[in-house]
């Protein structure tokens, strides 16, 4: 038997997202998540550390992925290339299935400034981690933060258009968008 209760991770998740958007962050206590889960609040602690970050858990995740992906791309392939290429790769599995709790997570996220300084921070983390790959596969820094920045740019946009309520293309779709009017704007 495991150390805490089985799916307590993913009830948590749910319980914050579906409170949230019930009562308001602010409104919404460590105590309200874990009673609404089923589980104690000390299993909430050992899970995440603290309320905002059952929010962004999945940003951990996301990045380990992208960074693995990434230092598989073919030597020899321009950076921009790598990065767009490992960002359609994780739109295409990371996010397949998720779409309805990110665009619900979204809103919570953009109603509250904490929240969307958490966001901008998880994103940062996330640019310093792509180009700190493509520089251990000997791409020079600068080259490899532009990378990284223009790449994960890219990625913001179409994350933000495909969590709009009314869009029904996928998040790969709008990324190969969003990358070739990147690549349009940078040779104009």
């Amino acid at each position: 038997m495991g150390r805490w209760p089985t799916g307590s991770r993913e009830r948590l998740q749910n319980a914050a997202l579906h409170l949230f958007v019930e009562r308001g962050y602010e409104a919404t206590s460590v105590a309200d998540i874990a009673a609404a889960a089923g589980v104690t609040e000390r299993t909430f602690y050992r899970q995440f550390g603290d309320k905002r970050e059952v929010l962004f858990d999945s940003g951990h995740t996301l990045e380990h992925a992208i960074v693995d992906d990434l230092n598989r791309q073919p030597p020899g392939r321009p950076p921009l290339e790598s990065v767009a290429a490992t960002l359609h790769r994780a739109a295409g599995t990371f996010f397949a299935d998720r779409m309805q709790f990110a665009r619900t997570r979204q809103r919570v996220i953009d109603a509250n400034p904490e929240l969307r300084e958490r966001e901008a921070l998880k994103m940062t983390s996330l640019v310093d981690a792509v180009a700190t790959s493509l520089e251990n596969r000997d791409v020079d820094a600068t080259t490899a933060r532009l990378s990284a920045e223009m790449g994960i740019a890219a990625f913001k946009v179409a994350f933000a258009e495909w969590v709009a309520a009314d869009n029904v293309e996928t998040l790969d779709a709008l990324l190969h968008t969003a990358v070739a009017r990147l690549r349009s704007l940078a040779t104009d």
